[in-house]
């Protein structure tokens, strides 16, 4: 909508203030320079009915490219609640990257949004603690993530960014499921509580923080897990 807003203004500031005219006053004003009054005053009826197609057709070249954008590429979300705290506050301002997981997998540590299992039509941001094919088992608060299948390994996901709780629980993923999890544990919603979020259910993951502005970052939040040491790195935010 604000790129629809800004084409428009454009065209507005170009034609009043600019004077460009436009085609058909163009050949109107070579064709009869000198014509009458009466005769000028209905040329400029097809230069205002050309300004106004003209303003139409940048209208609908602005949907053309805002609207697939919008719904398959990118959208802006607002954080509302605290169960991501300290890593996103209530009122941050996100753009969603709704492509990446078309072309790839969802990563261990990744920042994603998604629709509520319970109720779709509701969104949830958090953040990827177990991916598919995985048995994540928490206990007072220490989670381990074996891998199933011939690899067999496990690891203790070491958290220092996060404040202790005392959970103790276990998961078996099945293909496509993941484990999500609140940074603010103990004021989180999430797979503790409801189970495995399916991969269909997942809008995409925080490219962009806008507001606050001292807060701007390329993907807030990332975190990469050096897994079998038992340490994690995080990401460098990029401000814009």
């Amino acid at each position: 909508m604000v790129a629809v807003v800004v084409a428009v203004v454009i065209v507005i500031v170009m034609r009043l203030y600019y004077n460009i005219p436009m085609e058909e006053e163009k050949r109107t004003e070579s064709v009869a320079p000198e014509a009458p009054s009466h005769v000028a005053s209905a040329a400029r009826e097809p230069g205002m009915m050309s300004f106004v197609w003209e303003v139409v057709k940048f209208v609908i070249l602005a949907l053309v490219i805002v609207l697939p954008i919008r719904f398959y590429v990118a959208q802006p979300y607002l954080v509302s609640g605290d169960s991501m705290i300290p890593t996103f506050q209530n009122g941050n301002y996100l753009i969603v990257d709704q492509l990446s997981y078309r072309l790839r997998e969802p990563e261990r540590g990744d920042v994603i949004i998604f629709r509520y299992p319970l109720i779709p039509s509701r969104f949830f941001i958090k953040r990827v603690i177990g991916l598919p094919h995985e048995t994540i088992t928490v206990q007072n608060g220490i989670i381990t993530i074996t891998r199933t299948g011939e690899d067999g390994s496990r690891f203790v996901l070491e958290e220092p960014l996060i404040e202790n709780y005392k959970d103790t629980f276990e998961a078996v993923l099945e293909d496509e499921e993941y484990f999500v999890m609140g940074d603010n544990r103990r004021a989180s919603l999430d797979s503790r509580t409801w189970g495995p979020l399916s991969k269909d259910l997942i809008v995409g993951r925080a490219l962009f923080r806008l507001v606050p502005v001292t807060g701007a970052a390329y993907l807030p939040g990332k975190i990469e897990y050096a897994e079998g040491s038992a340490r994690a790195k995080e990401t460098s935010l990029i401000p814009f």
